[in-house]
């Protein structure tokens, strides 16, 4: 009988904050909900009592009570959460003002420093004050180009607590990634560095920024860190002041008090297909759901000290600095994961004793690959939990960290994306672990898998969709006045149903399993294949170190192409070829076996690290990519066009 790999302990359930959660939630309502499964149906089927269950759990901090829960509860888009409320979401982050430690910052040179939650407060209400007198209002726009520092988050909670609206690229982005979009949004402030390190190499920024801001005329104002050289000056920046300049010392913070539903953040799609979507995000709604998975689903407690490897351009980094709400500490991460080699990630967690250790499935995959083991030779008895996003973990990847990293600890395999600046299914840290699976739907979101027809299915691949309104559903898209481009991106395929563009699988745990994006599935001869299905084969062969699969158009159908990126000193023999194609055939099926295997020097990935499947696919059609900036390693591009191998 298979078992899972790893089971929560009687007392690591018995302190859980979601038994906790469940115990209030079965006092107040009568429900007997020591059972997740029961808890997470009472969940859905009664989501304004949820959601109102879960701002008492997490104490939420608001000036003004809510008139109506849920108004207008049927319609998807349209509902309206807490109508009424008013609050601020930097208050409810910073309500902690004492010396416990908020954050711990460390950079790839060595450099360390931290911040107490009351050096945070003064912080940020210095550069609020500044903002403030600069002109400042709710709903004005702050654009930054920022590393992962503590001055991020610190400009983060001045813009919010002013009731502004913020939005971050990181620094590696060009110069037309980052006009398309922050041109759409007319920014009045920008605050940024002078450079950054990454892989040991300095990267002045000021020639690159000076292009930008001279393409975005409503700046009024640049925000300069200093963070590459000590006493760097703006330069060519007009309108440019140093930051410890900028900073009025001594001032009071106040929180502006907004709607539940006030703008808090913009995060972009990924652009490979256009123009990036402006998503617009609100702050009770962000704040909620934030709160939900960081207490409820990870597990977050004050004396924690998580950490999760990201940029400012991805929504993981919104999700961890919300862990200041808890109360916890967070361990910022300036630069490349493998400088000065594999093991560096793990040295900062047993360094700073990491309890909630968050990264990319590549990044483990990578790991592996490398030979590396990581729980030999590190201090690791302070973690208790691993997070993984950014595409679906592999079961040999569930293998590895429960052989290689440590055997006791809760693997929690994440999904959502910055459409919802949080996650749909992810992890219960009461529950088993089993192979290849993420745990769970999260708790008061109605997920559901469907077919083609639009009727709910178990045990076979489907589209993710969630069937009820729920709090962080974007407030809508920038420049979007009628709510035409919003309802397209997620309506229009099952009107009132929210449809992701995942393909997933509900299995017989309750748990699920990812196949990839709807819009890159496999549809050789009629039979739909998620390209996930043939990675998880290809990228358990040692030669492998990554794959993409698109669909060819050939000869009144399609036909499967697989790129290959091998290790160093490995070649893509017959033989090798034959291995692939085999293993697919016995793991999968006959219809996931490519037509053709052609190794690429480089597979191209957006600025989140995902792969850029329809990119590639284009290219090789010969049709132009929309938003080649949009890509992380634009050049790669090139490497898949008028290929030979694509044509018999």
């Amino acid at each position: 009988m298979i078992q899972p790999l790893w089971q929560p302990s009687s007392g690591r359930i018995a302190a859980a904050n979601l038994t906790a959660f469940a115990r209030a939630v079965a006092a107040r309502h009568g429900q007997a909900l020591r059972d997740y499964a029961k808890l997470r149906a009472w969940s859905v089927e009664q989501p304004a009592d949820f959601w109102v269950e879960l701002w008492r759990f997490a104490e939420v901090r608001a000036s003004r009570p809510w008139d109506v829960v849920l108004q207008d509860g049927a319609r998807m888009p349209g509902a309206r959460w807490f109508a009424g409320a008013k609050l601020n979401f930097a208050e409810n982050l910073l309500r902690q003002r004492d010396d416990h430690l908020a954050i711990i910052a460390c950079t790839e040179d060595g450099g360390r420093r931290s911040l107490s939650y009351a050096e945070l407060y003064d912080r940020v209400a210095q550069l609020a004050a500044a903002l403030k007198a600069d002109g400042v209002r709710p709903g004005d726009r702050v654009a930054a180009v920022m590393p992962h520092i503590p001055e991020t988050i610190i400009a983060m909670l001045a813009v919010t607590a002013l009731g502004a609206i913020w939005s971050s690229c990181s620094p590696d982005f060009g110069v037309q990634g980052v006009l398309d979009r922050f041109g759409q949004i007319t920014p009045k402030v920008l605050i940024t560095v002078d450079g950054y390190r990454y892989n040991g190499k300095p990267i002045d920024l000021r020639p690159k920024l000076a292009e930008i801001a001279g393409h975005l005329p409503s700046l009024e104002r640049i925000v300069l860190v200093p963070f590459l050289y000590p006493d760097a000056a703006p330069g060519a920046l007009s309108r440019a002041v140093p930051e410890q300049d900028y900073r009025l010392r001594g001032a009071k913070l106040e929180f502006v008090q907004l709607p539940f539903d006030h703008p808090i953040y913009i995060l972009y799609s990924s652009g490979t297909t256009g123009v990036p979507k402006a998503i617009v995000h609100g702050a009770g709604g962000t704040l909620l759901q934030h709160l939900k998975e960081l207490l409820l689903h990870t597990d977050l407690k004050r004396e924690d000290r998580i950490f999760y490897f990201t940029t400012c351009g991805w929504m993981m980094w919104n999700w961890l600095a919300s862990s200041l709400a808890v109360g916890a500490t967070l361990v910022l991460y300036d630069g490349a994961p493998f400088h000065p080699d594999g093991n560096r990630l793990f040295k900062l967690a047993a360094d700073e004793r990491i309890s909630i250790f968050g990264t990319s499935a590549k990044y483990l995959d990578a790991v592996k690959k490398a030979g590396l083991e990581p729980g030999q030779g590190h201090d690791l008895s302070a973690l208790r939990a691993i997070l993984s996003t950014g595409s679906p973990l592999v079961p040999e990847s569930f293998d590895f960290v429960y052989r290689s990293i440590k055997s006791d600890l809760h693997l929690a395999s994440i999904s959502g994306g910055t459409d919802i600046v949080s996650c749909f299914v992810l992890g219960n840290p009461t529950a088993p672990v089993w192979r290849g699976e993420i745990q769970t739907r999260g708790l008061g979101l109605a997920v559901e898998v469907w077919n083609d027809e639009g009727r709910p299915v178990v045990g076979e691949p489907g589209e993710l969709v969630c069937v009820k309104p729920f709090p962080s559903m974007p407030v809508g898209f920038w420049n979007d006045p009628d709510g035409s481009r919003y309802r397209a991106a997620y309506f229009e395929r099952f009107p009132g149903v929210w449809t992701h563009g995942d393909r997933i699988e509900l299995t017989e745990h309750d748990g699920l399993i990812i196949y990839g994006r709807s819009d890159a599935v496999l549809n050789p001869g009629g039979v739909r294949i998620g390209t996930a299905e043939i990675y998880r084969q290809v990228e358990q062969i040692e030669e492998v170190l990554e794959a993409l699969a698109v669909a060819q158009e050939w000869q009144d159908d399609v036909r499967i192409v697989l790129f290959v990126r091998l290790a160093p000193g490995a070649s893509l023999t017959d033989a090798l070829a034959d291995r692939i194609r085999q293993r697919i055939r016995q793991n999968c099926t006959p219809r996931h076996v490519p037509a053709k295997i052609i190794r690429v020097a480089d597979i191209p990935r957006t600025m989140n690290g995902k792969i850029a499947e329809l990119a590639v696919r284009e290219q090789i059609h010969g049709r132009p990519v929309k938003n080649v900036d949009a890509l992380a390693n634009p050049e790669a591009l090139a490497l898949y066009r008028d290929l030979p191998e694509l044509r018999d």
